[in-house]
């Protein structure tokens, strides 16, 4: 399932906030439907090939593992396509005789009309075209086509004394042959639901104080959003009790601390017994303000002049916020 809520996390968020981003999302799955992409046509082009005559496609520069492009191929006749970096076709183009010895990523031969597509490396790859049908010269380099279409030139390098591109308005080239070939490119690109709310994490408390044995509690946080996220990171020197309650149940524990176990006993948002944990609650509109509440465990022994540090943070709406309340 691909989760498409997009935060903007706090520059003053320390590093383990990072992962929280994926929390996030999932939580809001329910509420705010996801992006759906496919692929969209994008330029094309057409070509003309001679017997043996190589065509210099489009560039890809994929930047991580699993990234494919998306091409459909129409020609007259058979043509051969592949993908090889473009560094090295780039050299090809300048020593020919180097053409039959490069590395032929996605190879696929004797192609008439196919969708193209292939999962390429992280680097640099050109999508190549060669005419299939033999030529006299395919032992040292028959060439390169003609785009037809000047106005729809694929940006490309081409070696010294080698032609790439031929304006079709301006060239006299005859063909033997020809072997028409059209190229339409694809891009992935997102067609519904493709404004979405944006998140952003904010701190609701950051302290860091000398601990005692006394309940401390937090207050003021109320979810703007059903789904909202909350992240808690607690730090002491002895285990202590974290909770976020309503605001309601800990007012009353501030004065009656004794009905603390009473009032978590069906809590879901609480840690006990730690010293250095993070975790993660999600509250909903209807859940009300909540306050959070921190506490050493009861018997824990409080040691004189140490500190225990405490943050939480919350992933509040910041863009396009009305279509969270339009799904809610």
């Amino acid at each position: 399932m691909r989760h498409t809520t997009k935060f903007k996390k706090s520059k003053t968020g320390q590093v383990f906030f990072a992962l929280l981003v994926i929390g996030a999302a999932s939580c809001r799955a329910a509420s705010a439907q996801d992006r759906i992409f496919n692929w969209l046509p994008a330029n094309d082009e057409s070509v003309r090939l001679d017997p043996g005559n190589y065509h210099t496609a489009r560039t890809y520069r994929p930047n991580a593992p699993g990234q494919n492009n998306h091409v459909d191929i129409k020609a007259d006749k058979p043509v051969t396509i592949f993908m090889t970096p473009a560094e090295d076709w780039n050299q090809a183009l300048q020593h020919p005789e180097a053409i039959s010895r490069l590395r032929q990523v996605c190879l696929r031969e004797h192609v008439v009309e196919a969708t193209y597509v292939c999962e390429m490396p992280v680097e640099p790859m050109t999508l190549v075209v060669r005419d299939d049908r033999y030529s006299a010269d395919m032992s040292i380099f028959a060439g390169l086509g003609e785009v037809l279409d000047p106005n729809n030139q694929v940006e490309r390098a081409v070696g010294a004394g080698i032609t790439a591109v031929l304006n079709a308005k301006a060239s006299r080239r005859q063909f033997t042959s020809p072997n028409d070939v059209h190229i339409q490119y694809y891009r992935w690109d997102c067609v519904q639901n493709c404004i979405q709310p944006e998140f952003q994490w904010s701190f609701q408390v950051r302290e860091k104080y000398e601990l005692t044995g006394f309940l401390k509690v937090y207050g003021g946080f109320a979810p703007d959003h059903d789904g909202e996220q909350v992240s808690i990171r607690i730090k002491s020197p002895v285990p202590m009790v974290v909770a976020m309650v309503p605001s309601e149940v800990a007012n009353r524990l501030h004065a009656s601390p004794d009905a603390l176990e009473a009032a978590l006993e069906k809590n879901n948002c609480q840690q006990r017994g730690v010293q250095s944990q993070q975790f993660e609650c999600t509250f909903n509109l209807g859940d009300g303000p909540q306050s959070l509440i921190v506490v050493p465990e009861p018997g824990a022994r409080v040691p004189n002049h140490k500190k225990a540090e405490v943050e939480m943070q919350a992933a509040k709406c910041v863009a396009n916020c009305s279509l969270l309340a339009s799904r809610q």
